[in-house]
């Protein structure tokens, strides 16, 4: 039977322990002493990191895959600042990352990020909780994902109409898809200037009628995301956004090139669509005028990119003081997937995530699983301890990079 004290603990919330609290515990019983890579191959590399403490207890994690150059190497770069420290002290211990690497190459916080998931992962498991519950605690217990998928050509309407079948009896239960917009949108033109950052008023045209057949043939009980890739001037991402109207997209990501400058401000004023920003973008100092200035109406991002999950979850929560819902992209195994299903899990306002896992192949089976990842469009967030993940060693020796062992 219950106290009234602890009665009062689960009214009050309080019983939900802070990380600092839970972490004293074990606090000095635990020490790094080996630091390992992995890297897998299949559409993209994926580079895996295996931190392991003298109590035996081991975490996984899964830094940037293809093609961020130089990311292996800066792993291993990092492991004197690594070994010998407590997995407990995870601030202080990227502090000292940050520290030993200078901080300042992409290559760098993409490194520490994989290494901060895997320590993460060891954290969670010698306190014996979830790394959602180390976090701040859950919100929610599964989070929305979507795929990316087009039909071969927008402007055919029965083209359409196959694309929109396919999402809607896939095994996944979607309730959300996301539509690349290409370079020469919907048509090739091979006369064009490939490095040229603004529309023709033909693609302009076509993007339009594109999205229209796309928005049509879906339905409205989906939602629609609509990815530029960063890859259009300030004037195109103008003419972008007013061509998304029809197609009511739950947002429009990365119309300009990543880094806040003014045009953001201007972009996201003008828009009748809501405007994401955020993927490429590293740490609290590179969101910061973005979401102080108002430059966007979602901040995304992708915790291997932003520097870890606690550096994602304060990017979370400043955007929080704005009023700023997140969102997330992951393209890398369900190692990556379901630590960002954590993360997604502690923070406030949170709306869905784009998955390279989840469809039910190969990339899925690379951990122990029952049953399949995402179900009804969404995904559970582990509740076991760390981030509950388990390698599956067939499916991963079997999709090794060439000159590459499984750790052993």
């Amino acid at each position: 039977m219950w106290s009234r004290r602890r009665l009062l603990q689960v009214i009050t919330g309080t019983l939900a322990t802070s990380y600092p609290a839970r972490a004293a515990a074990v606090k000095g019983r635990a020490r790094m002493v080996a630091l390992r890579t992995m890297v897998l191959q299949g559409p993209r590399s994926y580079v895996l990191v295996r931190v392991v403490t003298d109590t035996g207890v081991s975490g996984i994690g899964e830094a940037y895959g293809s093609p961020a150059a130089g990311v292996l190497e800066a792993i291993h770069d990092l492991k004197s600042a690594l070994i010998g420290q407590d997995p407990i002290d995870i601030e202080a211990l990227m502090v000292r990352l940050s520290g030993h690497a200078g901080g300042g190459s992409a290559a760098f916080v993409q490194a520490a990020s994989g290494i901060e998931m895997a320590v993460w992962d060891a954290a969670g498991k010698l306190l014996g909780v979830p790394v959602a519950s180390l976090l701040g605690g859950r919100f929610r217990d599964r989070i929305r994902v979507y795929p990316e998928d087009a039909p071969k050509n927008p402007l055919d309407r029965a083209s359409c109409r196959e694309w929109a079948d396919r999402i809607k009896s896939s095994p996944q239960g979607w309730t959300a898809c996301q539509l690349g917009v290409p370079r020469a949108p919907f048509h090739v033109d091979r006369t064009r200037d490939a490095a040229s950052r603004s529309l023709t008023s033909r693609e302009v045209r076509d993007l339009r009628k594109g999205l229209e057949n796309c928005r049509d043939a879906l339905g409205q009980d989906y939602d629609l995301i609509v990815n530029a890739e960063g890859g259009f001037g300030l004037r195109s991402a103008f003419q972008l956004a007013e061509a998304a109207v029809p197609a009511n997209p739950l947002f429009l990501r990365d119309p300009l090139p990543a880094g806040f400058h003014p045009g953001w401000v201007e972009l996201r004023r003008a828009a009748s669509v809501p405007i994401a920003a955020g993927e490429s973008l590293a740490r609290r100092q590179g969101f910061r005028e973005l979401i102080v200035q108002h430059g966007c109406d979602v901040v995304q991002t992708d915790v291997r990119n932003a520097g870890g999950l606690l550096e994602a979850k304060k990017i979370a929560d400043l955007a929080d003081l704005y009023y700023l819902p997140v969102a997330a992209v992951s393209t890398g195994t369900p190692v990556a997937l379901l630590a960002t299903a954590h993360w997604a899990a502690a923070v406030r306002d949170f709306l869905a995530c784009e998955v390279a896992a989840g469809y039910g192949n190969w990339l899925d089976d690379v951990i122990v699983r029952e049953g399949p990842l995402v179900r009804d469009g969404y995904l559970a967030v582990p509740d076991k301890p760390g981030l509950g993940v388990d390698l599956n060693r067939d499916v991963v020796k079997a999709n090794l990079a060439r000159g590459e062992k499984y750790w052993d």
